[in-house]
């Protein structure tokens, strides 16, 4: 096992890493922009080192990161999500430099990468894939192309970035005025996003369902799945709500897990990952994509499980077989987790930096809170919005629903614009309570906009200010 390990993120994802590697008795390196000093992330680790003035731009320099995890003595490094997580570069030269990716193999990001090779592996694996094209030249003939496959396999089709992921880059499109105009808008995006500007076109689905199933792979052929989750709640292809088990049936829940098992093991795939799959009315399954990464939402598969997916990556990493075979994996109850922004909701869900002047989260049975805040942390405006994760735990889904509200009812960030009030409206929702939605729920449900503000006002929240100082509050501590 690693005597130390670099941990290449921030926020949450890299306080989630720590706490893993430090129950393995691994000592851990944060690192942090200067723009950043104040981050939770840094008060967690064993060891800090800054390494530049940011902002971003240093969390994504692989010179900068790769030199600290040497002359901090790490072995090895965790890129988390985002950021260099799917950089097949990045893994490269940790191999070169003598250090372990916690992660898949450069060849398989690489493929994985590429939403085209992807698709192409898949298809000779025998894994049903969405009718779609290869990589669209620029141009007439690009345009030609795309008219010729539109009018075969008619409207929606999706214009789609090649690489990347996270929502950006896609335009659905529902006629050939919208197509030809999404060619150029999602070719711009991605080259801005990912620095490639290739495209390619899918036929769209009307209102599906996006089911995931996460998977755990080891260097001596081992492959688990740790069930479904559901990721349909989302906004511009982006997703705000998670849930697991999906709720299918259990012979399409079946037949979706064997089918990630064989994609996971057709791309040669080993560490921690996701197989994402479509779903349309009919309950025909699609591949869409590998996330070659850990997930936003991986808590959710803890929860239900009970398995530690990062120990396991960083077991597999280290060169260890895994620790669980599937008999081992026992699914119970349901689990449901948030993702809370910083964000104003009725303002096109803007981002809200600024200061929290109040934090206070929920807790009791069946509540997990994965954040990297605390009360009086300026939020700063150069990285991504998401502050906290809030999972609950229920043995049924009614009994996670009603412990949703209870930790919604619970928690208060004042001081800046959250999503929460936003998401009080959804649990109280009847499609939501029946578990009636796809990935148009937000645009279909305007009505959830419809929220009066709940903080305090100025002068209540000053005294409660002063009230919790008067405790001796420690920033640092978890609440």
């Amino acid at each position: 096992m690693f005597k130390k390990l670099l941990v290449a993120n921030r926020g949450e994802i890299a306080i989630r890493i720590i706490r893993s590697a430090q129950e393995l008795g691994i000592k851990t390196v944060a690192i942090y922009e200067e723009t950043d000093k104040t981050a939770m992330h840094i008060m967690r680790a064993d060891e800090a080192i800054c390494i530049g003035a940011g902002p971003r731009r240093d969390y994504l320099s692989i010179e900068r990161i790769i030199g600290a995890a040497q002359s901090s003595g790490a072995e090895a490094i965790h890129p988390g999500y985002g950021f260099l997580a799917e950089n097949p570069a990045f893994s490269k030269q940790c191999t070169e430099a003598g250090l372990v990716f916690v992660g898949p193999p450069p060849q398989v990001i690489i493929d994985m990468g590429s939403k085209v090779i992807a698709r192409r592996i898949m298809s000779e694996a025998g894994i049903p894939s969405i009718p779609g094209t290869d990589v669209l030249p620029s141009g007439d003939e690009g345009e030609e192309i795309a008219a010729a496959f539109a009018e075969k396999h008619r409207f929606p089709i999706m214009v789609k970035a090649v690489a990347g992921g996270g929502g950006r880059g896609i335009r659905v499109t529902q006629n050939m005025d919208e197509l030809i105009r999404g060619l150029k808008t999602a070719r711009s995006e991605a080259l801005m996003a990912f620095g490639n500007d290739e495209i390619y076109l899918e036929k769209g689905l009307t209102n599906p369902r996006h089911v995931e199933v996460q998977v755990l792979a080891d260097k001596y052929g081992n492959i688990v799945q740790l069930g479904t989750r559901n990721c349909s709640i989302q906004r511009r292809h982006q997703k705000m709500i998670e849930i697991a088990p999906a709720s299918l049936p259990d012979e399409l829940t079946e037949q979706i897990c064997d089918t990630a098992v064989r994609a996971t093991r057709a791309c040669n795939y080993v560490n921690a990952g996701t197989v994402e799959f479509l779903l349309d009315p009919d309950n025909n399954f699609f591949f869409l994509e590998v996330n070659t990464r850990i997930q936003v939402e991986h808590t959710i598969s803890e929860v239900i499980t009970g398995i530690d997916i990062v120990r396991e990556q960083i077991r597999v990493a280290a060169g260890l077989p895994l620790a669980i075979s599937q008999k081992d994996v026992i699914f119970r109850g349901t689990a449901i987790e948030l993702r809370i922004n910083a964000e104003d909701p009725k303002s096109n869900f803007m981002a809200s930096p600024g200061v929290i002047e109040i934090y206070q989260s929920p807790g009791g049975h069946g509540i997990r809170v994965d954040g990297a805040v605390y009360q009086g942390y300026e939020i700063p405006r150069y990285y991504d919005s998401m502050l906290v994760k809030l999972t609950v735990y229920g043995f049924t889904w009614p009994e996670a629903v009603d412990r949703l509200h209870r930790a919604l009812d619970n928690f208060l960030i004042a001081g800046v614009k959250t999503t929460i009030p936003f998401y009080k409206q959804i649990v109280k929702d009847p499609d939501f309570i029946n578990q009636k939605f796809d990935t148009s729920y937000i645009e279909t449900h305007p009505q959830l906009l419809s929220y009066r503000e709940d903080v305090p006002p100025i002068d209540k929240l000053a005294n409660l200010v002063a009230e919790i100082n008067s405790y001796g509050f420690n920033p640092y501590a978890e609440s």
